[in-house]
């Protein structure tokens, strides 16, 4: 009994530490060109490994300028950050 316990409390803080951006839903027609996303980081400082689609958010993986790991969720209309994580 003290095992299941465990496991259920353990699983449900994993799930909090890898909860989602809740990103505010824009019509797609509203949605800032992903070309244009990328360009505006890039010219940040970030240097982008990854960039993709993630529900209503855009969500990068790569590096800041000054080289720190980095998962950022960005709103699709204005790219202002939703929930970042840096490492």
């Amino acid at each position: 009994m003290l095992k299941i316990l465990a496991l259920s409390l353990a699983v449900s803080f994993s799930g909090a530490a890898f909860a989602k951006a809740d990103c505010t839903a824009h019509p797609k027609s509203e949605w800032m060109k992903e070309s244009d996303a990328k360009a505006q980081l890039e010219s940040q400082g970030y240097k982008i490994r990854k960039f993709k689609v993630d529900g209503n958010c855009y969500e990068i993986y790569g590096h800041d300028k000054d080289g720190k790991k980095v998962e950022i969720y960005y709103d699709t209309k204005t790219l202002a950050v939703v929930k970042s994580e840096v490492e």
